[in-house]
């Protein structure tokens, strides 16, 4: 038996590979309001999301990782998540909900994305991840990055997960 959203699941890829087409507004707005409905710890949102276009930008944001932003360079946008630590003590954990949210939803509307960890990464100039966006984008200093979703127009299919990959020897009952 499947359900629509396991489908949905099992086709969903990182994408990292784009068309360098523009992503529609509509469907752009359709992903960030998938971050903002998301589930959150006592309802505190803490959260803020900056949506980047500007192929500059993009490309200077492509360095705020050692390794594993370069997509960002052939991106058409990509959503910084933000979370506020004076707000949630678990805002890592409410972001990553509205990053994986926004993720579903890109492949929902047929945008390819990956997601580019941020917290506790380096940037290549030495810096960590989250100076060097802080400094890139002037986010306030209350603020702490958890990660940046690239966005484009894939460029290639991916091939979808099978059914038969499943590691059902991960699942543990009763005790481990």
């Amino acid at each position: 038996m499947h359900t629509g959203f396991e489908e949905m699941l099992l086709h969903r890829r990182s994408i990292r590979k784009y068309s360098g087409e523009k992503i529609p507004e509509e469907k752009l707005q359709m992903i960030v309001n998938a971050g903002l409905l998301s589930p959150t710890s006592r309802n505190r949102k803490p959260w803020e999301f900056i949506i980047v276009e500007n192929t500059e930008t993009l490309a200077e944001l492509s360095k705020a990782r050692t390794h594993g932003a370069a997509m960002l360079e052939q991106a058409a946008a990509a959503i910084v998540v933000l979370g506020n630590s004076e707000i949630s003590d678990v805002w890592t954990e409410d972001c990553s909900i509205a990053m994986s949210n926004m993720h579903l939803m890109a492949d929902c509307l047929g945008v390819g994305s990956c997601w580019i960890q941020g917290r506790l990464r380096e940037a290549a100039d030495g810096r960590t991840t989250d100076e060097y966006v802080r400094e890139l984008l002037g986010v306030p200093e209350k603020y702490r990055l958890e990660a940046v979703l690239s966005l484009g127009i894939p460029a290639e299919a991916a091939e979808p997960h099978r059914k038969d990959e499943i590691e059902e020897k991960k699942i543990h009952r009763e005790k481990f």
